[in-house]
This record gives structure tokens, C-alpha cells and sequence, in this order.
């Protein structure tokens, strides 16, 4: 018997996993960061990218 285990929605993803999920280039978000279409948020040495962010940005939002 299996058991379901609800995963809690990502706050945020790292620039790997936004590409990967958006299917853009590390290229194309970094990009979109420096023309302020995309926030990006620098936690110690990472740079997250906040899932609404990212969300907004695909939606045509941004």
C-alpha cells in the first residue's frame, strides 16, 4: 500500500530550477532579471528566483 505525501508548493527556485521548469535558458533569465521583468533575490551566495515572480514572467505578467 502506498501513502500520499502532499509536497508543499516552492516558495522560490534556484536560476537551474527556473530554467528547467520554464524551459528557458539560464541566458534568457538572467537577461530578464536585468531588465527587471524577473526578481531575483540573493540569499547569502544563492540567487533565488520567488515562484510569483517567475509565474508573472510566463504568464506575460512581467
Amino acid at each position: 500500500m502506498q501513502t500520499a505525501t502532499a509536497e508543499a508548493p516552492k516558495l522560490a527556485y534556484s536560476i537551474k530550477e527556473a530554467a528547467k521548469v520554464s524551459s528557458l535558458g539560464r541566458t534568457t533569465l538572467y537577461a530578464h532579471i536585468a531588465a527587471n521583468r524577473l526578481k531575483a533575490v540573493r540569499i547569502g551566495g544563492r540567487t533565488v528566483i520567488p515562484a510569483e515572480s517567475l509565474h508573472a514572467l510566463i504568464a506575460g505578467e512581467a
